[in-house]
């Protein structure tokens, strides 16, 4: 691996840069931090040239070959060379450009080292070499729009090592991608050039978790610092060196943080540490409980440089850390009153003071019947971006795979929106009795359904058209399962939200009632009529209807002075809850 630990090594490669360089052409940079950004920023934006998106296959004929290390031609993937020892796999320039994959290996396709989705793929950004490298489809795909920095535990690993899990950066706990050592410094100097030839721009851009709003620093802090670290870990290379010169002469600027090294301590050497804590979040709110969740909405922070998530606490307890300010609390006991607040914090890990207390109680149990095994509101889903790509976020020790999937669109807050792919889930213990989803197809196209698949085979189909719908079908496949849901129609775009599962037993038509009161019959229900059995029906004051999202379907107040009949009409095929006085009970709507 690559390592240069002698001064006069990196004279000759700092002079070998040199002599490729125009004279005169950084002779107005003379300035330090921002002012010499901007100096940068004007030189480099004179005299680029847009050759547009499909001129980048051109570029790679002399941009992305690899004369340095197998030194055979071939394309010079940063998420697939091996510097050391053979190369996994390699890609030849004019027959193997993607095309679709599968596999790693299969093709090699244009990589934005800040995702085109922050930029709206807007040009010029969509169509700059300098930041655009020929990599593997499939890795492509697998690091998607999450940000660089250092993984603390991998989720995937490519075959030449490159990683993408858990953040181990200081500063943010959201999923990163880490390459290799030898390209660490290569990314991040693509990074510099890419924030200084577009410093102008960087208010209307996306953050990513990585982007600054402003034109200085133009990072945010904790990407800023992971950078730097890189940028001095591994230095410029011959093969940097050669592809500034070649993307030089295709496209008519250059990367300054590659010509002079020493422009990154310049600019960014003396970083002003972010000491500032967030706002304290306001008007938090808790409501539609069901037996173990609780539901949370609350009035964002703000911050000098940025609010990057929020802490949820029940009962004093961490229960989950979100991006957004709503989240569904999981995991809660039944009958249980809990205490909520949330917490604000920056990327430099400022926490804010703690909001409001609001308070809440847990339905009652289901007494050995059906419960909510999961929810899934896709508020966990990092990064911003209309590009279709494969997204990777865990939530509740859930690992959720989308592909051929963006995340700009929404239904009830943020969703995700498949194309010509899936959503996947991990394995998932409990199995599925029923699945409620909500649905709502994108732009154009026609009303379809969505296959939905539990281990890999097809057990019902979702509805889907131009109005959000929300579902319930009956599944009941018990022991662990892993839900997929299918979208067959490639031509349609699909958002999926507030996806929600019940645990595969039993119901019991009686729950949670010391008194056994009553029971219910028929169940499932029929005709849109419940009755109800049972002793003194009449001194009941109140009945409500929920459904498995704890949203209160009916409320009828003395609903059995003169009739035991609860009439169901317009209540969807699903799972509810009757609850009354003092008992509370499941029943099917068939």
């Amino acid at each position: 691996m690559r390592r240069i630990l002698n001064s006069l090594l990196l004279s000759l490669i700092t002079i070998s840069a040199l002599a490729q360089i125009p004279a005169n052409y950084y002779s107005t940079a003379t300035g330090t931090g921002a002012a010499l950004k901007t100096q940068l920023n004007t030189i480099i934006t004179n005299g680029h040239q847009d050759h547009g998106y499909g001129g980048l296959w051109t570029a790679y004929q002399t941009t992305d070959r690899d004369y340095y290390y197998e030194n055979d031609g071939t394309i010079l993937d940063i998420y697939s060379e091996r510097p050391t020892v053979a190369d996994p796999y390699n890609f030849t320039y004019n027959t193997n450009q993607c095309g679709t994959y599968s596999n790693e290996g299969d093709c090699y396709n244009r990589e934005h080292i800040v995702p085109q989705s922050l930029f709206n793929q807007a040009s010029p950004m969509r169509n700059d070499i300098h930041f655009i490298r020929a990599t593997d489809g499939k890795v492509n795909g697998l690091r998607s729009n999450y940000p660089f920095g250092k993984v603390g535990t991998a989720t995937s690993t490519s075959l030449n090592g490159s990683k993408l899990g858990n953040s181990a950066s200081a500063g943010y706990g959201g999923t990163v991608f880490e390459p290799i050592d030898e390209f660490k410094g290569d990314v991040a100097r693509m990074i510099f050039y890419f924030v200084t030839r577009y410093e102008t721009q960087l208010s209307g851009f996306s953050s990513g978790n990585m982007l600054g709003n402003s034109a200085y620093p133009g990072l945010q802090a904790w990407e800023l610092n992971q950078l730097l670290a890189w940028h001095n870990l591994d230095p410029v290379s011959p093969a940097e060196i050669g592809r500034n010169n070649a993307s030089y002469t295709y496209q008519g600027n250059r990367n300054p943080y590659i010509d002079n090294p020493n422009y990154v301590d310049l600019v960014w050497g003396t970083i002003t540490l972010d000491t500032e804590a967030p706002t304290t979040p306001t008007n938090l709110v808790a409501n539609n409980p069901t037996s173990s969740t609780v539901a949370l909405n609350w009035t964002a922070s703000t911050d000098n440089i940025g609010v990057i998530g929020y802490d949820v606490y029940a009962n004093g307890v961490l229960k989950s850390t979100v991006s957004g300010t709503t989240t569904t609390v999981q995991a809660l006991n039944p009958s249980t009153t809990y205490n909520f607040y949330v917490i604000a914090k920056d990327a430099a890990g400022n926490p804010s003071p703690q909001s409001n207390i609001a308070t809440e109680t847990t339905l009652a149990g289901s007494g050995g019947g059906t419960g909510t095994c999961g929810t899934e509101d896709f508020e966990n889903i990092t990064g911003t971006g209309n590009g279709y790509a494969t997204r990777i976020w865990t939530n509740n020790g859930i690992t959720w795979t989308a592909t051929d999937a963006r995340i700009d669109q929404t239904i009830n807050e943020k969703a995700i929106t498949i194309q010509n792919g899936s959503l996947t889930s991990s394995s998932i213990s409990g199995g599925v009795a029923t699945l409620t989803v909500t649905t709502q197809r994108k732009f154009g196209g026609s009303s379809s359904t969505l296959n939905l698949q539990i281990n890999g085979t097809t057990v019902a189909t979702i509805p889907y058209s131009d109005v959000a719908t929300t579902t319930t079908v009956n599944v009941n496949i018990s022991g662990n399962v892993i839900i997929k849901l299918v979208n067959p129609v490639a031509s349609n775009r699909v958002a999926i939200d507030d996806l929600t599962w019940t645990c595969s037993t039993t119901l019991s038509t009686v729950e949670n009632s010391k008194e056994k009161a009553f029971s219910i019959y028929p169940n499932p229900v029929k005709n849109h009529e419940l009755f109800v059995k049972g002793e003194n029906l009449s001194k009941i004051s109140k009945a409500e209807i929920y459904d498995l999202s704890g949203k209160l379907i009916k409320n009828i107040a003395n609903p059995f002075k003169n009739s035991n009949k609860i009439n169901l009409h317009r209540v969807t095929k699903g799972v509810y809850i009757l609850k009354t006085d003092n008992t509370s009970t499941k029943f099917i709507v068939d």
